[in-house]
């Protein structure tokens, strides 16, 4: 073992690359979009978020998109001086050193991993539902083998190539988009003019004020919004795939997040003017189903344009989810953190083939059996997210102002955007970390009910992975130590940070 660090850039520079300008900034802005599932995310939450905050549901949405805001300029700012596809990976070893580094590539790739069949599921019951194929999404046996099906076909198209993903998601964003907007600007119609069956309410601007439902409301509500907003980091993950690489996933993560913003707050005002609250609260347990039963209320005899908008939108972000867990894997590859194996690009599609198909393929063992446990128990490994999301987006809050650090003094608008806003972000994130171990150690709050060690499932399963993420490092580290050589840097000269902050 060479006791000199390694220049992983350097050595790395004769190997097989990712196709170069594959993508544009509308490509990139679109797979930000369709990783986060706009239709299946706002489904997932509204009810449970009506349930905790009422009618300042659109508010505590707004108060969730700062946090996303600051740590996509974090985001931006170190993809210009790293444009690296492993994103928090690469950066976090590079401004903190391997440990942090390794462990918050972990973190991504077991996000994909715990999220992936749950999308895929979704996908393929919203999909029989939409073609009024009702009794075979209640068939479990068929509805878990098309699901399993659909992962790998989404992993086999992401082997082929990033255009062809770009290609296919620009469709389905499209789908989405429409369909969600067809049945907000309906159901705001029909709320405010008194035609709702639910009996709708009057909006108000005070919906946007997140305080209005109180300190405790507000934290689980911003829990929920969280997990609504992650995602769209993916837009970054295909920075070696993208044109003008150091830029362009930058503007297109910040952009997602601002597109969001806007499509959460209109459709959330729209329901509520629709439906009110009680509704919402009395069926806050039907997750995503909730979209079924409102678009029947709002559509009519349409109702399959909502249940087409959350089918597109989970099957775009089955596949979307994969490429950030497969690029992470391969950046860690590259740098001697995983098994080489995991680093190699197909020659022909220019795509990293191995690390992609060992995501698709876990991700379908893990649906199986976590469904063969039960499907609350599927419920409480998705509810585990929130650790790990509110981990590593913290972690690379911290990094932005750490590997900044010299330069943070040199104007204010590098202090605020590179320092002090990623700062304050990685707090907020950090905060509602610990409010979220608070609430799902008691069991009461679990989908299953039930104890596992004496606290909830969605801890047990969210320190658990982590703790294997730390066996698993320690185990490689005396393997190959070559990863371990490197050493935490800072932002060099060459980076001319108030300009580029202009």
């Amino acid at each position: 073992m060479s006791a000199d660090p390694v220049d992983p850039v350097a050595e790395s520079a004769a190997e097989p690359t990712l196709r170069p300008g594959a993508i544009g900034f509308v490509d990139a802005l679109v797979i930000g979009l369709a990783s986060t599932s706009p239709a299946y995310s706002l489904a997932a939450i509204i009810g449970a978020l009506v349930g905790l905050v009422g009618v300042n549901t659109p508010g505590v949405l707004l108060a969730s998109f700062v946090p996303m805001l600051l740590i996509a300029a974090a985001f931006a700012a170190l993809n210009r001086v790293d444009p690296d596809c492993g994103t928090t990976f690469s950066w976090v070893t590079r401004a903190m050193g391997p440990w942090f580094g390794w462990i918050g590539g972990w973190a991504i790739t077991m996000t994909g991993v715990l999220i992936i069949g749950s999308l895929a599921n979704v996908g393929v019951v919203f999909t029989l539902r939409t073609l009024n194929l009702d009794s075979l999404a209640e068939n479990q046996l068929l509805v878990t083998v098309l699901t399993v099906g659909l992962i790998l076909l989404m992993t086999w198209i992401c082997v082929l190539g990033t255009e062809l993903s770009a290609r296919l998601q620009n469709g389905l964003i499209l789908a989405q988009t429409v369909a969600l907007l067809v049945f907000a600007a309906v159901a705001i119609v029909r709320g405010v003019t008194g035609d709702s069956p639910l009996g709708g309410l009057d909006p108000s601007w005070s919906w946007l004020n997140p305080f209005g439902a109180g300190g405790a409301a507000l934290s689980g509500g911003l829990l929920l919004g969280v997990f609504a907003y992650w995602g769209w980091e993916s837009a970054v993950n295909l920075t070696e795939e993208t044109r003008d690489s150091t830029s362009t996933p930058g503007r297109a993560a910040i952009a997602s997040t601002v597109v969001l913003l806007v499509t959460y707050v209109g459709v959330a005002i729209a329901v509520l003017a629709f439906a009110g609250t009680d509704f919402l609260a009395d069926n806050a347990d039907e997750e995503e189903a909730i979209f079924a039963l409102l678009s029947t209320e709002v559509m009519g005899g349409w109702d399959w344009v909502v249940l087409l908008a959350v089918a597109t939108a989970a099957i775009a972000s089955t596949q979307t989810t994969i490429l950030p867990a497969s690029r992470t894997g391969l950046s860690m590859a590259r740098r001697h953190a995983f098994p080489r194996r995991f680093g190699h690009i197909s020659p022909r599609h220019r795509t990293p083939d191995v690390s992609t198909w060992w995501v698709g393929g876990i991700a379908s063992v893990w649906f199986v059996v976590v469904s063969l446990l039960s499907e609350n128990a599927l419920f409480d490994s998705i509810t585990a997210l929130s650790l790990l999301i509110a981990f590593y987006y913290a972690l690379t809050g911290i990094a932005c102002a750490v590997y900044h650090r010299r330069q943070l003094t040199r104007s204010a608008s590098a202090f605020l955007l590179i320092g002090l806003g990623p700062l304050v972000g990685a707090g907020l994130l950090i905060w509602l970390l610990v409010l979220a171990i608070r609430d799902i150690s008691d069991p009461a709050n679990s989908y299953t009910g039930q104890a596992w060690l004496g606290v909830g499932p969605p801890l047990v399963i969210g320190v658990g992975i982590f703790l294997l993420g730390v066996v698993l490092m320690l185990v490689w580290r005396s393997r190959d130590g070559r990863y371990w050589q490197e050493r935490p840097g800072i932002a060099g000269d060459r980076i001319v940070v108030d300009e580029e902050l202009r």
